[in-house]
């Protein structure tokens, strides 16, 4: 009980520095650091760039509250409530104004269309040969003669159509032979 009584109740609660400056420089981060990472690049994974730099910055927040780099929890709080409203009002604003989710997340891009590898894509979002196969492999895929399209999504992750097999399922082609058959 003598322990609880030793605490700075006050420095632990009341924040040294504006809670106005700690909303500026968390605004001021996740916006740079967010369009930063748009604009560079998009990796093939299942984590969004926005997701990603949300778990980081807040668990860079919440170790410095925790670490009492910051003189009180509430300042901590703050920095965590500003890049979780940012991340929230981002979302909210792109699903709302279809031009600006565009800014927010990039289009599908195509990687393979009509089993024909589009390497000039693969440059340009440095995806190696090796980690579109795994893609692939992962979904399902041997050969990429077996797929009609394969994009790489705004999230990151892969999408892939795969080819109908000839003579199966409903094409007019399918449909022209068993005519002819029968």
């Amino acid at each position: 009980m003598d322990l609880l009584l030793k605490i700075d109740w006050r420095s632990v609660f009341v924040p040294t520095t504006s809670v106005v400056e700690i909303v500026l420089r968390g605004t001021f981060v996740y916006l740079l650091l967010f369009f930063v990472l748009r604009v560079l690049r998009r990796e093939a994974g299942a984590l969004g760039i926005s997701d990603l730099l949300v778990v980081v910055l807040i668990a860079d927040a919440a170790q410095n509250a925790m670490a009492s780099e910051y003189k009180s929890l509430t300042e901590g709080a703050v920095l965590v409530g500003t890049i979780v409203a940012w991340d929230y009002s981002l979302d909210w604003l792109g699903y709302r104004f279809h031009a600006l989710q565009r800014l927010l997340r990039p289009t599908p891009l195509p990687l393979i269309r009509d089993g024909r590898v589009l390497r000039q894509n693969l440059r340009k979002e440095m995806v190696s040969m090796e980690e579109l196969m795994s893609q692939l492999r992962q979904q399902g895929v041997e050969s990429v003669d077996e797929v009609k399209v394969c994009c790489l999504e705004g999230d990151g992750s892969v999408s892939v159509i795969k080819r109908e097999p000839e003579g199966e399922g409903g094409g007019k082609d399918s449909k022209r032979k068993r005519k002819a058959v029968g």
